[in-house]
């Protein structure tokens, strides 16, 4: 058993590692996936200038995805549809409506200018085995800007997931270069769907946003949606508002799509309906208005992690700064080892040291004459000649040594010690080198990515506040029964079917419930009223009741929090009561059962000198003599005291 168990966990922690990695969550060095890191890498790869069929590239890249075919075209449509590095041709399907792409045999891609510029560093690259051995894939790419936050993510893993929303490509590199300054960082998202967004409780990428769609109300009579919010489709819009309608929450009289490149649904209105009576019910009822959470998690250092908005635009600074860095090093030593052979080259033709080898027999005695014959130009070499620098020299074409032109040689020399110079001035000043780099990508690419979203501060519409309170809440005191759709006995008011309704019975016993259609509440209940809290806060509940020892008692309380459908003792265990009010200007008449020697048969209290308590606190003593009966009257003249 012990074996088993050893088995099962570690298989368990195995698997949930490989899907945390290798699946679900992007890497915060380059943002991507492994299914998009691939794809990417293929097409990369196969990259010729042309349009692919997408069913070659998908083939391309399962040499590294072992997740078959359609894993890999899904995940190409949607990062295609990203807009940012792919270009295409032909049916990729639509964002605002969710029609899907046409099949893999029908449309075609390629890599375009803006991925080879931010991702494309081979010499920079750490590659590692494909599954199967017979390949070699990036471990992640080398990405000069936090693609994570531009690309946004969502992924379930075991026991953890993330979602990281898109922002606009221009707002992230200008955060970069607001951290490379070491200004404040401000960064919010910006959606393909447009639309109009809260982002109050975003929390610097750890909270919420609200999203709206876009309305057009100017015609009094319609309402034009315009753009859809983050999250839904033209026809998952037009499903929730159907469903709406059809429960009775809003008020429509016909809806059309007009959309095609551009979102256009026109919602008709009936006759006595005016589009300001609609909007808030659209919010409350359908998917025109959402509440997005954000998490986000990212793999770093081969573990998740949850970071903010501005911890990852800091890491993607200092990333470009080191990538940067390494580009320009890598850059010195290959201007170098140029500039070390064309020395070479010179010193080999013009001192005539490759007539030297003619009369060598053997390999030996070339390479040896070749290395004898620098030893007098030892000052003027960058460093020292190896065997393979020999190698080098001796399969430059008898041709070339004949045409060899000196003053083209000197040139290139020149070229390459002023570029030499200009990379130590940039190695000195790697700031200023970064912000250039990120301005000459805004420079160059800035323009294709406009904001979207519309930023605003709105509140989110309560579904009770939109509701219409169009129902008739009746009590039947006979039956027992409480609803919207009991015929007979009291009107208690107009509600929603959203509103809460306070009930107290005969017992002094309340709870809340939702409007009900019909329930049985009880015969002889002593209130039923509105329930949300802003009403409860401003009652006075004032009950007179008779105790366990007969005593006669007044109670007066608001009622606080609660829970549904939960019930409250507002009265003591084993107390009667005699009458409940909300109105405070009464007086509270007893009437005592006569007995002998008994001279007083009516005594009189006012409410309002009485203290309000907690529900949960006990009554105030009126009276011990056996009253017969209790009734209020209205006070004329209040006296102003207050007992405890």
């Amino acid at each position: 058993m012990a074996y088993v168990n050893t088995l099962f966990n570690r298989n368990f922690l195995e698997y949930a590692s490989y899907v945390i990695k290798d699946r679900a969550i992007p890497h915060i060095d380059d943002g991507l996936k492994p299914v998009q890191r691939r794809i990417l890498h293929s097409l990369l790869e196969i990259d010729d200038g042309k349009f692919h069929k997408v069913a070659n590239v998908v083939g391309h890249c399962m040499k590294y995805h072992p997740h078959g075919d359609a894993s890999i075209y899904e995940a190409l449509v949607v990062l295609a549809n990203k807009d940012l590095f792919i270009d295409t041709q032909g049916n990729f399907g639509n964002v605002f409506t969710g029609d899907s792409a046409s099949a893999a045999r029908y449309i075609e891609c390629r890599i375009n200018p803006v991925a080879k510029e931010i991702l494309w560093r081979p010499e920079l690259t750490e590659y590692i085995d494909s599954y199967d051995g017979r390949n070699r894939e990036p471990l992640v790419f080398p990405a000069k800007v936090p693609l994570a936050l531009i690309l946004g993510a969502e992924g379930i893993a075991v026991g953890m997931s993330t979602r990281i929303l898109p922002h606009n490509f221009a707002e992230v590199i200008q955060a970069v270069q607001n951290a490379l300054r070491g200004e404040q960082i401000e960064l919010y998202p910006d959606f393909f769907h447009g639309g109009i967004m809260d982002v109050s409780d975003y929390a610097q990428g750890q909270g919420k946003v609200l999203v709206r769609a876009k309305l057009d109300t100017s015609d009094e009579k319609r309402i034009v949606i315009r753009e859809v919010p983050f999250g839904t489709t033209t026809e998952s819009l037009i499903t929730s508002i159907e469903n709406a309608a059809r429960r009775g929450k809003i008020k429509i009289a016909q809806i059309n799509d007009y959309t095609s490149e551009k979102v256009e649904i026109e919602i008709r209105l009936p006759r006595g309906v005016y589009s300001q009576d609609v909007v808030d019910g659209l919010f409350a009822f359908t998917d025109c208005e959402q509440s997005i959470s954000v998490n986000l998690l990212l793999i770093e250092d081969n573990k998740p992690r949850i970071f903010t908005v501005p911890e990852v635009i800091r890491y993607h600074a200092d990333q470009l700064l080191r990538l940067l860095e390494q580009e320009l090093r890598h850059e010195k030593e290959m201007l170098l080892d140029r500039l070390h052979m064309r020395t070479l080259e010179r010193i080999f033709i013009e001192e005539h040291i490759y007539k030297r080898i003619e009369k060598e027999r053997t390999q030996e005695g070339v390479v040896s004459t070749v290395l004898t014959g620098f030893e007098p130009f030892r000052k003027e070499l960058i460093r020292s000649v190896t065997e393979e620098d020999v190698e080098r020299l001796l399969k430059i074409p008898i041709r070339r040594i004949s045409l060899y032109d000196i003053e083209r040689n000197r040139q290139e020399v020149e070229e390459i010690r002023a570029r030499l110079k200009e990379i130590e001035k940039l190695l000195a000043g790697l700031v200023d080198y970064a912000l250039g780099f990120l301005q000459g990508v805004l420079e160059k690419h800035g323009s294709r990515f406009p904001r979207r979203t519309e930023i605003q501060g709105f509140q989110r519409v309560d579904v009770r506040d939109a509701a219409a309170r169009d129902k008739v809440l009746r009590y039947d005191g006979a039956t027992g029964y409480l609803g919207y759709t009991v015929s007979g006995g009291d009107e208690i008011g107009a509600v929603s079917v959203y509103d809460r309704i306070l009930v107290i019975d005969a017992r002094g016993v309340y709870r809340v419930i939702d409007a009900p259609e019909k329930q049985f509440v009880g015969t002889g209940i002593l209130y039923a009223g509105a329930a949300d809290r802003d009403s409860l806060a401003d009652v006075v509940f004032t009950v007179v009741y008779r105790g366990e020892g007969g005593e006669t008692f007044i109670k007066r309380c608001r009622i606080g929090p609660y829970i549904m459908e939960k019930e409250y003792p507002l009265l003591p265990e084993g107390a009667e009561p005699f009458l409940l009010t909300t109105e405070s200007n009464l007086i509270v008449r007893l009437r005592y059962r006569k007995k002998p020697r008994m001279q007083k048969l009516e005594e009189d209290f006012l409410v309002s000198d009485y203290l309000v308590k907690s529900s949960r606190a006990g009554g105030v003593r009126l009276s011990t003599k056996d009253v017969s009966s209790v009734r209020t009257l209205a006070n004329r003249a209040d006296t102003g005291r207050k007992r405890s």
